[in-house]
């Protein structure tokens, strides 16, 4: 708290993946939901081209891919009025917060600013990444399945796509559906990093 906010995408990329360099080290995955979800895919950018060691796999959930990300999404959400109305629509936040000014400040300041950090993101056609991309998704949410659909552009190798009952935070309403799933997703990864050693033994 305190600290200014890095409202830029590819600052906070840099950041986080610095902060978290000693966490990223042998096997690791990248998981993100929402806007992490899009940090997630920026930081395997970041570490493939800065030639740091690389996620045995990158799991998307509740975001489009990014090649087909809606500019409007994010834009014109400067006022608390707006974004209260994102709150409300997305569900998720405790009534407790909205009922209080003091939370909800703090609460407008920080979905404010990770707005903006998502505004910032340009996208830019790379080579796919080199490690299985699974992405997660809500039936209620409103994302086009066209817009998950376009991740697989993003992987050279396994990608997945597990659709959930619920809206954009199925993760927390269906909670134990989504962590089976994710054990299963990184259960196929690491059967196809060891098929790959082998292959290249």
């Amino acid at each position: 708290m305190g600290e200014p906010a890095v409202e830029d995408f590819a600052q906070m990329v840099a950041l986080v993946c610095r902060e978290q360099r000693s966490a990223m080290q042998g096997r690791f995955v990248l998981f993100g939901h929402s806007m992490g979800a899009l940090l997630a895919f920026g930081m395997a950018r970041h570490l493939r081209a800065t030639g740091c060691e690389l996620p045995l796999a990158v799991v998307a959930s509740g975001s489009s891919a990014p090649s087909r990300r809606d500019p409007e999404r994010f834009a014109r959400k400067g006022d608390d009025e707006a974004l209260i109305a994102d709150l409300r629509k997305q569900g998720g936040t405790p009534e407790d917060v909205f009922a209080s000014p003091e939370l909800m400040r703090i609460t407008l300041d920080v979905l404010g600013a990770d707005y903006r950090v998502c505004e910032s993101f340009a996208y830019a056609a790379e080579p796919p990444l080199p490690m299985p991309l699974h992405v997660f998704a809500g039936r209620e949410d409103d994302i086009a399945a066209e817009r998950m659909d376009a991740w697989s552009a993003e992987t050279a190798t396994g990608f997945s796509l597990d659709w959930f009952d619920g809206g954009h935070f199925f993760i927390k309403q269906h909670e134990a559906r989504v962590l089976s799933a994710l054990q299963q997703r990184l259960a196929w990864s690491v059967a196809g990093e060891s098929h790959a050693s082998r292959a290249h033994a």
